[in-house]
């Protein structure tokens, strides 16, 4: 593999640990972050908004992985997309068009299970054909066919994390573990849904397989840890980890239900949603649940961290035990 790399959103969660691991393997790395103060050859600031985008940005580059784009939000609606486009589909044109202007050879993009609609196959994979049905998800699948068919780079490689957990304060996995710790979840039943999610190593892990392995190029990879997780599951784990005895009860689905009419009528009242609605259960309820069985069988991926072993973990990083 080649030895000078460009992390665009290298401040971001997956960029600080992606940064790490390829420093730590001596190739030269090129930050872009939002902002800088300071001037340097391997740090730039850069607005991927901006309309004075700068063409050398890829100069004397190898491999680009793009990270940055603005984050899916669960308040998001559809006025949104014109946003979500400006940034995380324009923005990834205007960084393939400066790719392609300095010769890069490999361009690994980070979008989002959320490219693709939700569908009856489970687990949904990469032949998912259902359309995105978020401004975010939209905006990313925009992104994945320019970079995989825009003809800027000949080895262009599309990887769709499921959740992404580690040591960040941010996200809905440290937001659940606060509450949890705090009392204020609900008790759910064991719905045996399940949900997908993935360590940020093993994120890394797959980058690294992507940008390296000819078999990747032109590809769309889902990559989670392997393995699935009910909500009741997540809720017996975090108390686990965080010192507390198992549960021995659990709210009925029907009074779940109920609490979120309750909470739907609420938001229709004051004009913006409450904070329990029926949105909120079906997220709590519902399965997000993803194979990663490609990347498995075509790079010999495989994931070393599952969700139960790394909770513990994540809850004396959070300081929270």
């Amino acid at each position: 593999m080649n030895r000078r790399v460009l992390i665009t959103g290298a401040e971001g969660f997956i960029g600080v640990q992606l940064r790490r691991e390829l420093l730590r393997r001596s190739f030269f790395v090129r930050s872009l972050v939002r902002q800088s103060t300071e001037k340097s050859a391997d740090i730039w600031g850069v607005d991927l908004a901006a309309d004075n985008f700068p063409s050398a940005v890829c100069d004397g580059i190898d491999i680009v992985f793009h990270l940055a784009g603005k984050a899916h939000s669960l308040a998001e609606n559809r006025q949104d997309l014109d946003e979500y486009r400006k940034i995380n589909t324009e923005g990834t044109r205007k960084l393939l068009e400066a790719a392609k202007l300095a010769g890069v050879k490999r361009f690994v993009f980070f979008s989002s299970v959320k490219a693709a609609g939700d569908c009856e196959l489970q687990p949904m994979d990469e032949t998912a054909t259902v359309p995105a049905d978020t401004p975010y998800g939209q905006s990313k699948y925009e992104a994945e066919q320019l970079v995989l068919h825009g003809g800027y780079v000949p080895h262009p490689v599309v990887i769709r994390p499921c959740m992404v957990y580690g040591h960040t304060d941010k996200g809905n996995l440290p937001r659940m573990i606060e509450a949890v710790r705090r009392g204020l979840f609900p008790t759910l039943p064991e719905l045996h849904n399940r949900r997908s999610m993935v360590h940020v190593d093993d994120v890394v892990a797959a980058a690294l397989l992507a940008a390296e392995k000819t078999e990747a190029a032109g590809q769309i990879y889902i990559v989670s840890d392997g393995q699935s997780y009910s909500t009741r599951q997540l809720y017996d784990w975090i108390r686990a980890a965080l010192g507390k005895s198992p549960a021995q009860w659990a709210i009925p689905l029907i009074v779940l239900k109920i609490l979120a009419k309750i909470g739907d009528a609420i938001g229709r009242l004051r004009g913006r949603r409450f904070m329990f609605d029926s949105d909120a259960l079906q997220k709590l309820t519902g399965s997000a649940w993803y194979s990663s069985a490609k990347i498995e069988r075509e790079l010999e991926f495989h994931p070393q961290h599952s969700l139960q072993q790394s909770l513990p973990g994540i809850v004396r990083f959070l300081n929270l035990k």
